[in-house]
């Protein structure tokens, strides 16, 4: 007994486990978390090592490249760079993607501590970062303060960080303030000489007088005391009684030679929040947790913190990834809805029956409920790849569903009993829906295969649509006949509204069937010309449009978010550039009245700033974060306010360099496209030359606003040259006396100023207004053993040079990187063809190569990777209808409909401007699968008609007449299907609209170019076969 006669028999049975399947999938969706992005595991490791006091060049030579020598051996390493700064080196290894990020790490370490001998002593341990999607911040906020500033840290760390690190979900919470307090001790110089006094002694008596120190136990009578000296400040002011020497027999005190200051600490990073000075709040969560729910927490919980902060602070909001997410994932429901509604109007205006519309349309919530199951049981996220499944599965889900009823129905009204319908319709059609169903698994499944990032985004996109595939499968030949023997009459009744509706319809359709028939008729008889015509729009499609085609790798999204980078020249005073920091900030928020926050910070961080480190920071470094309102609620798009901004960035002479990246990001699966040239050699005014030639090639275009070269100038500084013989006969060294100056000009740490739990540094120094110039430098006193003062100009000069800028190296090569950022409307490959085109007009000298990378470099991988899958799809479509057909000529002939899949997805791109990115890709390789199902189903009922005894060309015509409502159905509901994402304007929709479009174009051009050559290439190769036998047959019996 046949599946479907037992679904028909067992009705209760079949209609109870579907019921099982969809409780199961709503269950699975009340426990499924969201999120953006599949949780992806980072390709990089990031390797960061200190060398307190060494320059760049120190760094590359004795740090960076035994580490790099060491490192290259790692397995499955794809690229090795670095940079090498001042105290720092900083190395990534970028390994393949889909790589056991953690078995990498252990390779690493394994390497580092091979390699820690060979390294100079000072050099700290290299620490070891890796990333993933977890570790990306989901929620930023803003801190503004007037009078609490001094106290901040402590607030924000107390009042904000605790409760919320608390909530169920949060991993890490981070607070970033201006500057940490500080009670600065600034000394003046011309006193000090006075008095006899040094740094060095006011620091140590500092150190020696703010102590608690135990003195131990005492016994009084028949009790035991604890004895103690409690000498700690309670206030800062104390400082200034401390008795710091004698002079001409008078008490010294500290009043005398200083001033001090409770305030913030020098030269530190600062941070304003809309104009107002402030700090930073980042939240990371725990990894699997539920992003959109905890940020709901979070923001549940601020007004109840917001309460206990006093009144000059105030929270905000720079960056809320949920709401990122839930504008996204209701952008894809609304599309999933408006898909679903497309296509039940589509099934409902072909049949005319209200039931069998519903028999279709509950197919669609129980295969996409299926689907549900594999994400609870596998631990996965509902996010935009998951969620955008869905929607593409939405019109191809009903397919198989459509075909079977239509079969069913057509039985029904040829006067068979539903029952009977049921069984024999599905008997006739089961073979090629099963087999369309596996030419779709043989597009998705090798998905779920594919190495690099094509394959974990889409890994989960094949596991869904195919999952989808295989319950709409079964449904299609279990609950579908089951419903219609219960739900379709054999004469239904009709309604006024129903004839109104349908008639004009029908006679459409039935005019349609005639004009088919006749056309096909006249193809059959003229199939040189048909195939003559064919091959004509093929080639000349592909010659007239093909070099039209534009490429790029992900479209850039606008999800409101903008982050800028602007450089003055190194060296630049702080305060010039926090002057120039809170001036652009007014004039974009005045400007640009879509900005919601605008954050901004510059300054030096601390050494123990990862992220700073990272980013780059500096006196002279600006970064702006800044959040957008809403795209519907704005009339400009994100990548023209960043256009806009570029043009008002390029007006302040004073700037050096600046990045604009719209959606907070340069390049990846969201930001803007660049072109990043990697020009590799080893001398440095070579490839500086070969640098700054390119960047001003590039910038003499007209659109191209933004480009960046990675090599800082260098940068100036001041260098005391001692005299050896000097310092040795003043019984000095190097060591003590940089000490020394280093006391005076940075500060001397004497002390900690405990208050409330918490500790702040007490530095001794120059007062400010004393260390200012080379004069000032030259007369710093540095005293010898027997207390003589020696002035730093009889020990020696001071000098200023030009120190070199980071050193960047990749594959152990030195490298400048120039980037070329694509304006709006300008695709990758216009500004690949470009960069390509300069260069080689550029006379580059012996010695240095250049190579493009970026996202160009992973565009390409990316293509690669997609272009190699569909070979191997190709292959296996092409095996599975040998299998049904038995036969190698007809998969041959249904294979015909891809060249014109790939001359409808040319027109569709072409004609809208849209570039063939790795979603168009995605598309396309979805097209190979679903333009041959409608070949599968015309070929299959061709050969039924010929097995019930009609001629080739008879039955070409009869089952091409038979089966184009069915084709014709399952065409229209995929391409409408596709058709809300190809002009979706929601957030996030730029993601999916190439590849909604690829489908779409693809699908219809095929279709109805294939209904006419198919048919006749099957006429055709069947005449060849015929007579093919006949010379057998005639062969055999010449024999005989």
């Amino acid at each position: 007994m046949s599946i479907y006669q037992s679904a028909v028999k067992k009705p209760i049975t079949t209609a109870l486990i579907f019921v099982a399947v969809a409780i199961f999938g709503i269950f699975s969706l009340t426990r499924i978390p969201i999120d953006l992005l599949p949780e992806i595991d980072t390709n990089a490791i990031m390797v960061m090592t200190a060398y307190e006091g060494a320059s760049a060049s120190d760094i590359e030579n004795n740090v960076t490249k035994p580490l790099e020598n060491s490192l290259n051996s790692v397995s499955d390493l794809k690229h090795i760079s670095s940079q090498s700064k001042e105290n720092i080196s900083i190395i990534t290894l970028e390994f393949e993607y889909g790589i056991d990020i953690d078995v990498a790490t252990n390779d690493v370490r394994d390497k580092l501590d091979m390699v820690k001998q060979a390294l100079p002593d000072e050099v700290n341990n290299p620490i070891i970062f890796k990333f993933g999607t977890d570790d990306i911040p989901i929620m930023m906020l803003s801190v503004t303060a007037a009078e609490s500033t001094s106290g901040l840290y402590k607030i924000l760390d107390d009042q904000v960080a605790n409760p919320l690190a608390r909530i169920s979900g949060v991993g890490a919470v981070s607070v970033t303030v201006s500057a940490k307090r500080e009670i600065k001790v600034y000394c003046d110089p011309h006193k000090l000489e006075a008095y006899n006094l040094s740094i060095e002694a006011i620091s140590g008596i500092i150190g020696a007088e703010n102590r608690n120190i135990p003195g131990g136990n005492i016994d009084v009578g028949s009790h035991t005391y604890a004895l103690r000296v409690q000498k700690e400040f309670e206030d800062a002011s104390e400082l200034l009684n401390l008795v710091v020497g004698n002079y001409n027999g008078q008490v010294v005190y500290l009043r005398d030679v200083a001033r001090v200051e409770d305030g913030l600490e020098e030269r530190s990073q600062e941070t304003y929040s809309n104009l107002k000075k402030g700090g930073m709040i980042v939240i990371q969560k725990q990894a699997g947790a539920n992003s959109v729910a905890i940020s709901k927490k979070v923001m549940e919980k601020l007004p109840e913190i917001q309460k206990t902060l006093p009144s000059d602070i105030e929270l905000g909001i720079i960056v809320d990834t949920s709401d990122n997410i839930k504008r996204t994932i209701n952008s894809l429901l609304e599309t999933i809805i408006i898909t679903f509604l497309l296509v039940i109007f589509v099934v409902y205006s072909f049949l005319g029956r209200w039931r069998a519309t519903f028999i279709i349309m509950l197919t669609i919530p129980i295969s996409l409920l299926g689907s549900l199951i594999y994400l609870f049981a596998t631990g996965s996220t509902l996010n935009i790849i998951s969620l955008s499944s869905l929607s593409i599965a939405i019109g191809m889900v009903v397919d198989d569903a459509i075909v079977v009823l239509e079969n069913i129905t057509t039985h029904i009204e040829r006067g068979s009993r539903p029952k009977q319908a049921a069984v024999h319709a599905t008997n006739e059609v089961a073979i090629s829906v099963i087999a369309s169903t596996l030419t779709m698994l043989a597009v998705f499944m090798p998905m779920t295969m594919v190495t690099g990032l094509s394959g974990v985004m889409f890994r989960q996109l094949g596991w869904i649509v195919s999952i989808i595939m295989i319950v709409s499968t079964v449904g299609a030949l279990t609950l579908i006949p089951m419903l219609c023997s219960q739900l379709l009459r054999l004469n239904p009744y009709v309604g006024r509204f129903q004839r109104m509706f349908f008639t004009p319809i029908n006679k459409a359709l039935d005019a349609l069937d005639r004009g088919y028939g006749k056309l096909l008729g006249w193809a059959v008889h003229h199939r040189k010309t048909v195939i003559m015509l064919g091959l004509g729009v093929f080639f000349g499609t592909i010659l007239l449009l093909g070099p039209m085609m534009k490429t790029e790798f992900f479209p850039a999204q606008d999800n409101g978010r903008i982050s800028i980078k602007i450089q003055l020249p190194i060296g630049t005073r702080q305060e010039i550039t926090r002057d120039l920091a809170l001036e652009l900030a007014e004039k974009f928020m005045k400007e640009y009245p879509e900005i919601t926050r605008c954050n901004v910070t510059e300054g030096m961080a601390d050494s123990d700033n990862v992220f700073a480190s990272m980013q780059g920071n500096g006196t002279h470094i600006i970064s702006f974060n800044i959040a957008l309102t809403d795209m519907e609620e704005r009339e400009r798009g994100l990548l023209q306010i960043c256009d806009l901004m570029r043009k008002d960035l390029a007006n302040y002479p004073i700037i050096r360099t600046f990045q604009v990246n719209a959606g907070g990001q340069q390049g990846g699966m969201s930001g803007q496209a660049s072109a990043e040239i990697e020009i590799y050699g080893y001398d440095f005014a070579a490839t500086d030359k070969v640098a700054q030639e390119i960047t001003n090639r590039l910038k003499s275009y007209e659109k191209i606003d933004e480009v960046i070269t990675s090599r800082e100038e260098y940068s100036p500084e001041y260098q005391v040259d001692f005299d050896r013989e000097k310092l040795s006969i003043n019984g000095l060294n190097t060591s003590t006396a940089a000490q020394y100056l280093r006391n005076r000009i940075n500060g001397a740490l004497a002390s900690y100023y405990r208050e409330d739990g918490e500790e702040y540094d007490i530095t001794v120094r120059y007062a400010p207004e004393y260390r200012q110039s080379i004069e000032d430098i030259e007369n710093i006193l540095i005293y010898n053993p027997q207390g003589q003062g020696i002035r730093i100009r009889d020990l020696g000069e001071v000098k200023e040079i030009l120190t070199p800028p980071t050193i960047e190296r990749k594959d152990r090569e030195r490298m400048v990187k120039v980037t070329a950022v694509c304006p709006e409307g300008m695709a990758l490959s216009d500004m690949v063809a470009i960069v390509n085109k300069e260069m080689e007009a550029i006379d580059i000298p012996t010695g240095i190569t250049w190579d493009l990378g970026g996202t160009y470099e992973e565009q390409q991988e990316s293509f690669a990777d997609l272009i190699t899958l569909m070979v191997l799809v190709v292959i296996l479509v092409f095996i599975v209808m040998a299998a049904q057909f038995e036969s190698l000529t007809y998969p041959f002939v249904i294979m015909f409909s891809i060249p014109f899949a790939i001359v409808g997805v040319l027109m569709g791109l072409v004609f809208t401007g849209t570039p063939m990115g790795i979603m168009a890709m995605v598309g396309l390789l979805m097209l190979l699968g679903i333009v041959v199902k409608n070949g599968i189903v015309l070929i299959d009922y061709t050969i039924l008609c010929r097995e019930r005894g009609m001629g080739i060309l008879q039955s070409v015509v009869t089952a091409g007449k038979s089966r184009l409502r069915p084709v014709l159905m399952t065409t229209l509901t995929t391409v409408l299907g596709m058709v809300p994402m190809a002009i979706g304007t929601g957030t996030g929709s730029e993601m999916w609209r190439s590849m909604g479009m690829t489908v779409a174009w693809g699908l219809s051009v095929s279709t109805l170019i294939t209904l006419v050559i198919v048919p006749t290439l099957y006429a055709v190769f069947a005449g060849f076969g015929i007579k093919k036998n006949r010379k057998k047959l005639a062969k055999l019996y010449a024999a005989k």
